[in-house]
């Protein structure tokens, strides 16, 4: 799989001040304190540069534990549920084929592309799609393809797959990605509406699904249609 480390990134992806190393470990303490205890996602986390994912403006927050707008009414998700949606879907069979829904900034794709062999990922807002694939590139994760469509549509022709992870809330989980989903595979979704949402984790058993509630959360709405 494809990685990056400090002899391969350039000095804007070490970042200074607010974005600098000492920050983010500031961050990974916060998130073991949070109950992220999985030593490959917090390690990725170190060493993702975060504050690329977002305007400049908003760099100096990028290590917060918040979610911050990326324009077109979307968000990069707080680091904590990047980390904790990661871990469980990392828990038991390691999954060697995911995919993102909702690319938005590309973060979350960044951080599994370090994780597992191969990251799909879809977004139905064009210059968020365009956005993101230019800077896996920048940051050399050539292991993620990336796809201008419609999230509740998944990517079938690559499917089935190990694990889906869905950054935005349905009201009621899309039947497409139940069928994407490979037997013994893992979705993490959030469902339901404003603040009455709560992440599920789904496994497949052959035509059944397991359904787990995890926590309650607060993800943009799922939207249909292309942006």
């Amino acid at each position: 799989m494809a990685a990056f480390g400090n002899k391969n990134v350039i000095h804007r992806h070490q970042g200074i001040g607010m974005t600098s190393r000492r920050t983010r470990e500031r961050m990974i303490k916060r998130l073991m304190n949070q109950g992220i205890n999985h030593s490959g996602v917090l390690d990725v986390m170190l060493n993702t540069p975060r504050h690329l994912f977002m305007d400049e403006a908003l760099s100096s927050r990028a290590y917060e534990d918040t979610a911050l707008p990326i324009g077109h009414g979307q968000t990069i998700s707080q680091p904590y549920m990047v980390a904790r949606m990661t871990q469980v879907l990392l828990q038991g069979v390691k999954p060697k084929k995911v995919l993102d829904v909702g690319t938005g900034s590309g973060y979350q794709a960044a951080v599994l592309a370090q994780l597992v062999p191969k990251v799909y990922t879809v977004e139905r807002i064009k210059p968020l799609q365009i956005r993101a694939r230019r800077l896996m590139q920048e940051l050399k994760l050539y292991n993620v393809s990336s796809k201008y469509s419609d999230g509740g549509w998944g990517w079938d022709e690559h499917g089935p797959f190990d694990g889906i992870v869905v950054a935005a809330a349905p009201k009621d989980i899309p039947p497409t990605l139940l069928e994407q989903l490979a037997p013994g595979g893992v979705m993490l979704i959030p469902v339901g509406n404003g603040s009455g949402q709560v992440l599920q984790k789904i496994v497949r058993s052959g035509n059944d699904y397991e359904v787990e509630s995890i926590e309650a959360v607060t993800f943009v709405p799922m939207i249909s249609g292309l942006q």
